[in-house]
């Protein structure tokens, strides 16, 4: 066993880090002091919902394309194979969904904060619920997601770590407290196209070494590293076509449909069209991403064979191991190796930003202005500025944390994978299911949380109990909402064939790639349990466009009254060409969380007219009705 190897940055290298975070906060400044400088609200939160289809497409796929990811996806191939490249399949379903089912419910809603839905579906409990759970989920994350990338490098290359993680985070929270969203998302166009070069140098350096990309194809294929179709449905089964392609939908949905840190992104385009043309756009992008990170762990392979800089101790850790690949490939070309930091370290950027923007965003619209409904414009976008700037400080007391928890890193990585698949189902649930109630919503969340955190947890205990693998990384546990850092569970399995686990072992054991299904599958279920229950709502109590009406698709067979009698007879509303005209209204609702009629017995026309006409609430910058 090896020494550990420790290599260096020319200054160059330093030059190219430096001007990426130069060019990152010069960014942020330019959309401080220009156009409406960030004066109100729905600049600074939603960039006046004035942004077109590209920036909010390649912003889509930066926000969660981590460092993490960048690092985790060719140590995933190097290690198992091509297997994990079939999550490619996952994006179709993945990416339309959201486009022709999320995104024109929350765009026709005029809403700012996802969150806001759930009042409008059920009441203030439940909006408040989901909006506590993923404040913990993203202040969690952050942090983790900026220290583990920096400690990674600061163990290959001596690259000093506290300086990294203070410059990221005080960049990052400068550009985002100073330019809004704006300057989030043209930083991510930025930081995606560092991202890109970066990657892509890499993969172009290493293949020549190897003598071509067809020399490192045939090195992968005889080393057993190009995976064919593996139909196997077992769902303990880490890696099979099955937990990739249909495990991996609900992972994409719960980042692209629910996410607020992307609902706030579809929300910021000028028109709902374009929101969901930026869906279209970034799905090629999603397939050059993976196929690049997939490269790269092909060439690595190419170059390094089954005596991996990690078997022979040159390195800790899977993270490490791509990195040391890197400096190794890129040794002699001043500049490359600062690329591939810039690259990497745009990624911990576009991801920590987004996390600031959107927390500073939950934060004042469901937690601040429902409770201070006459704020004046100036003191909330002064006070929204000031939750962003608060954030990236509480992102770095983080990151200090998570520098003194060792081995549970991973633990506290995982809680983001954690959260996402209840709140996916919560949504599901108020959107697909009309008969489902308030009380239905918050027990079936804390049922899914519950879930989650005790297959997670358990999980977690029982690998680090099994004794025979050695310490995973700190990038080794599953994000089951990230798409993207799906790639950093480089978890490490016994070549020995095991036993196939039982009873609560193999829920322990269930892939990571269902997990996002499994947990968002409990809330919908113990959600509608307990509502028919508690008593089930009418279709005509809720408020009108807050239910997608894809129950009554798929029973379209059935005659009109059995389906009344479901309550999915409803079609959604397309309200967009009303409010193009008054771009800042949102729906409303009663503030008992029911919107329903006065009197049932009211004549055809005077029940339309109710619909349209919804009584006022005490919501958060509601000021008039939603439909004309």
């Amino acid at each position: 066993m090896g020494e550990v190897v420790q290599m260096h940055f020319t200054t160059v290298d330093y030059v190219i880090f430096a001007l990426l975070l130069v060019a990152s906060t010069g960014i942020g400044l330019f959309y401080a002091f220009s156009g409406g400088r960030q004066r109100t609200t729905q600049e600074f939160l939603l960039a006046d919902r004035s942004m077109s289809c590209l920036p909010v497409s390649l912003s889509l796929l930066a926000t969660f394309q981590s460092a993490v990811a960048i690092l985790g996806a060719p140590s995933e191939i190097y290690t198992y194979g091509t297997q994990y490249w079939f999550l490619g399949c996952s994006y179709f379903l993945g990416l339309l969904i959201p486009a022709h089912i999320f995104i024109p419910v929350f765009y026709r809603l005029r809403l700012s904060s996802a969150y806001q839905y759930l009042e409008l579906r059920f009441n203030k409990t439940v909006r408040i619920c989901g909006t506590v759970t993923f404040i913990f989920q993203m202040v969690i994350y952050m942090g983790v997601v900026l220290y583990a990338p920096a400690l990674a490098l600061n163990a290959v290359t001596g690259f000093d770590l506290w300086g990294a993680v203070l410059a990221m985070g005080l960049v990052c929270t400068l550009y985002t407290t100073l330019g809004g969203l704006k300057a989030v998302i043209w930083t991510d166009v930025f930081q995606t196209i560092v991202m890109f070069a970066g990657q892509l140098a890499v993969i172009v350096v290493g293949a020549h070494q190897a003598g071509g990309i067809s020399e490192v194809w045939r090195k992968a294929q005889n080393g057993s590293r190009i995976s064919g179709l593996e139909l196997n449905p077992d769902p303990l089964e880490r890696h099979t076509f099955w937990t990739l392609a249909v495990g991996g939908v609900f992972l994409m949905l719960a980042l692209y449909g629910v996410n607020q840190a992307q609902v706030q992104r579809y929300l910021s385009s000028r028109t709902e069209k374009e929101a969901i043309m930026s869906c279209y756009v970034v799905f090629p992008c999603q397939q050059i991403v993976l196929a690049l990170g997939c490269l790269m762990g092909l060439v690595m392979y190419a170059r390094y064979g089954e005596d991996s800089p990690l078997d022979k101790g040159y390195v800790k850790t899977n993270d490490q191991m791509v990195l040391f690949f890197v400096m190794d490939v890129l040794r002699d070309l001043p500049g490359l190796p600062g690329l591939f930091v810039a690259c990497l370290f745009s990624g911990a950027l576009s991801t920590i930003s987004s996390a600031f923007n959107s927390l500073a965003t939950v934060t004042m619209e469901d937690l601040i202005k429902p409770h201070f409904p006459g704020m004046a414009e100036a003191r909330a976008t002064l006070l929204s500025k000031g939750l962003a700037l608060g954030y990236g400080l509480v992102c770095l007391a983080m990151a200090y944390i998570a520098s003194l928890m060792g081995s549970v890193l991973q633990a506290a990585l995982s809680i983001f994978g954690m959260v996402g698949g209840p709140l996916l189902g919560l949504f599901c649930l108020g959107m697909f299911f009309p008969w489902a109630n308030s009380i239905g919503a918050v027990v079936g969340l804390v049922a899914g949380l519950v879930m989650a955190f005790w297959i997670g947890v358990g999980s977690f205990i029982a690998r680090m109990q099994a004794g025979g693998p050695p310490v995973p990384d700190v990038t080794v546990f599953p994000d089951t909402v990230n798409a993207t850092t799906a790639v950093m569970t480089t978890l490490i399995t016994s070549v020995a064939p095991k036993p196939r686990p039982s009873g609560v072992q193999a829920l322990y054991s269930l892939s990571y790639m269902w997990y996002s299904a499994h947990n968002s599958a409990t809330v919908v279920v113990v959600g509608l349990l307990v509502s028919i229950l508690t008593g089930p709502w009418k279709e005509k109590e809720l408020t009108p466009g807050t239910v997608f009406p894809v129950v009554g698709t798929l029973l379209f067979f059935l005659p009109e009254r059995y389906r009344e009698k479901l309550c999915c007879v409803t079609p959604l509303e397309d309200k967009s060409k009303a409010l193009g005209r008054q771009p800042y209204q949102m729906a409303k609702k009663e503030s008992n969380g029911v919107a329903h009629f006065q009197d049932e017995e009211k004549s055809g026309e005077e029940e339309a007219e109710e619909k349209t006409a919804r009584p006022s609430c005490k919501l958060a910058r509601v000021e008039q009705e939603t439909a004309l």
